[in-house]
């Protein structure tokens, strides 16, 4: 059996394990990544370990801990109250405000992860302040960044343009683009409806009494959906301007600049933690430590995947399958599947290559085909194991469980990496082929 059977059939066991048994999926995909690195691929420790994502464990880091201290002296509930009253209380459209701030961010060239590292922890304290299912709200935010981030001048966008130009395709930005917007609207719209956005439409919250959530007819929401907050203080303090400054300046230094977000939210952090020592002691407690084990895990084994040519083994498979339909079906859940695990930005320059045969033979639209890929390699970002899940996992409200949250995240995963690619390639390819 060939490295790249052992590889696959250890990611199978390792989730399937994983699923089962309450045990953090990190810490498996470590063990798995060490046995099939060591005895399967020849590799010492020092290579096993290089795998993993320093860049994705420090801005989870990072973004937790600046998110830990905003908590802790009010900062997120300032966010929040102000925001409820921009939208004139209007509960039902706070997911969309997030789905569309985050789509802009990412268009205009914003990373990914960057941007759902921005707005998912203040979009999910919406989510817990108001009663919106943290579920909803977290997956907006990731969507919202897929539905912008193939635009002609965002990360994802000049990448893809760039490998068909590379691969000798004719360009599809526009169609790429539009692929994304529209499939991650969708998606959008199905998750706003499916988890109580209906019931959101019909309340409204008093900008002048936060800790009312009134239906149209004017009445207090009581039981289990009932919302209830703190008295607002007057004013603002000094500790909760110098934050908002912060956030401001993580975002500018992190998207205008390019520098590393994780390096840039912890030393925002740290400076507020030595402006406030005393009352931000605990802060570092908060970091979500579970979630930074489950993505450096994954992240190995991913590294080792990769390392093992499965990816390639299956899409060459794939496109010398005699159906071409059929090689390019199997080709957009590689790049679904993979992707749930590693790096979307990584896989694109992949994947696109080994579909030029089945474009070049079987007659597919080239656009069509690759804005089916790029689609599939990335509306699965929503999964825990990739950065953008794992921001709102990390970033999760307090109203909610850990592990309740993540078993949501993973079952929407689930789904998506089962159905979505296979809709995609429906929607996509086969009208064109």
């Amino acid at each position: 059996m060939g490295p790249e059977w052992v590889a696959i059939i250890a990611l199978v066991a390792l989730f399937v394990v994983g699923t089962l048994l309450p045990i953090n999926m990190g810490a498996l995909a470590y063990v798995a990544a060490w046995l099939v690195g060591m005895y399967a691929l020849d590799l010492d420790e020092k290579e096993i370990l290089a795998g993993v994502s320093g860049d994705l464990i420090l801005t989870l880091i990072g973004v937790t801990y600046l998110f830990a201290i905003a908590r802790n002296n009010g900062t997120v509930d300032l966010i929040v109250r102000t925001a409820v009253r921009a939208v004139g209380g209007r509960v039902a459209l706070i997911p969309w405000v997030m789905f569309a701030v985050t789509g802009v961010l990412t268009a205009i060239g914003a990373v990914s992860p960057a941007a759902c590292a921005i707005i998912g922890p203040i979009a999910l304290g919406f989510a817990g302040r108001y009663g919106i299912s943290p579920l909803m709200m977290g997956m907006m935010v990731v969507h919202g960044a897929q539905a912008g981030g193939f635009s002609p001048i965002s990360i994802y966008g000049t990448i893809t343009n760039s490998v068909m130009e590379d691969a000798g395709l004719p360009s599809s930005e526009i169609t790429v683009f539009l692929a994304s917007l529209v499939v991650n609207t969708i998606m959008a719209v199905i998750l706003f409806l499916v988890l109580g956005g209906r019931e959101l439409m019909s309340r409204r919250v008093d900008p002048d009494e936060p800790d009312r959530v009134d239906d149209d007819a004017g009445a207090p929401r009581g039981g289990a959906g009932a919302t209830t907050m703190a008295p607002q203080t007057a004013g603002v303090r000094l500790d909760q301007i110098l934050t908002l400054v912060a956030f401001v300046a993580v975002a500018v230094i992190a998207l205008a600049f390019d520098k590393n977000i994780g390096f840039v939210a912890i030393t925002a952090a740290v400076i507020l933690a030595m402006l406030s020592p005393t009352e931000h002691k605990d802060a570092v407690k908060q970091i979500a430590w579970p979630t930074v084990l489950l993505v450096a895990g994954v992240s190995t084994y991913a590294t080792i995947l990769t390392l093992a040519g499965s990816p390639e083994f299956v899409g060459n498979w794939a496109a010398g399958l005699g159906a071409v339909a059929i090689g390019a079906l199997v080709l957009c859940y590689v790049g679904g599947v993979v992707s749930a695990f590693a790096s979307s930005t990584a896989l694109l320059p992949v994947i696109i290559p080994i579909a030029v045969p089945l474009i070049a033979d079987g007659g597919i639209s080239a656009a069509m085909f690759v804005a089916a890929l790029a689609v599939s390699s990335t509306i699965v970002d929503v999964s825990p194991f990739s950065t953008n899940g794992a921001l709102m996992l990390a970033n999760k409200p307090d109203s909610i469980e850990e592990p309740v949250y993540y078993k949501q995240i993973l079952t929407y995963s689930v789904i998506v990496v089962l159905v979505g690619p296979l809709l995609v390639w429906a929607a996509l390819v086969l009208p064109g082929w």
